[in-house]
């Protein structure tokens, strides 16, 4: 699908030079001099390298079209998770290179979305918030209330976060996927 270069958002994926990008960064400039145009910072999905590209406004780029399928988390082994569609069984694996850090946050039997390009797995979308419990934090220091404080945290999966200093070691929190943030306690 054609888009004009003035709807370029962070997060999308583009076919551009004969390779799939995402978009890390996107800024759009209007010059006292010349026309107007986005100036993009792209990762290639496949090769893993980064390019910068400067599209005129008027210019036209290809947006990807995914398709997307809801897969519950199975395991895991050395380099690959292992994903099952709940409605057919098929079942399919996505090395961890592809996930990331995000992959951590997987529990079994978890609902996630995969974005699926030309019948090929590229990313996973997690639910939003998931729960996990505090391995070990450290104790809170007195007077620290003035200003809101964070002390570092460590989860049952081996993630660092930051959490505020009521939060202790064995408690239940709620975590945001998509910056990796505490959100609240249970």
């Amino acid at each position: 699908m054609k888009i004009n270069a003035g709807e370029i958002r962070v997060g999308m994926l583009l076919e551009y030079k004969n390779d799939l990008w995402q978009v890390l960064k996107t800024q759009h400039v209007k010059p006292g001099k010349g026309g107007a145009f986005a100036q993009v910072e792209m990762k290639s999905v496949n090769k893993n390298t980064k390019l910068n590209e400067r599209f005129r406004s008027n210019e036209t780029v290809e947006k990807a079209s995914l398709d997307e399928t809801v897969f519950n988390y199975l395991y895991e082994d050395e380099s690959n998770y292992f994903f099952m569609n709940p409605k057919s069984f098929e079942q399919i694996e996505i090395k961890k290179l592809v996930i990331g850090d995000k992959g951590k946050l997987l529990t079994e039997n978890l609902e996630v979305k995969v974005f699926f390009y030309n019948e090929s797995p590229i990313s996973v979308e997690l639910p939003n918030h998931v729960t996990c419990k505090i391995d070990t934090t450290d104790a809170a220091l007195k007077g620290q209330t003035v200003s809101s404080s964070y002390k570092p945290a460590t989860l049952n999966n081996g993630l660092n976060i930051q959490v505020p200093p009521f939060i202790e070691s064995g408690d239940n929190v709620v975590i945001d996927t998509r910056n990796l943030e505490y959100v609240k306690k249970i």
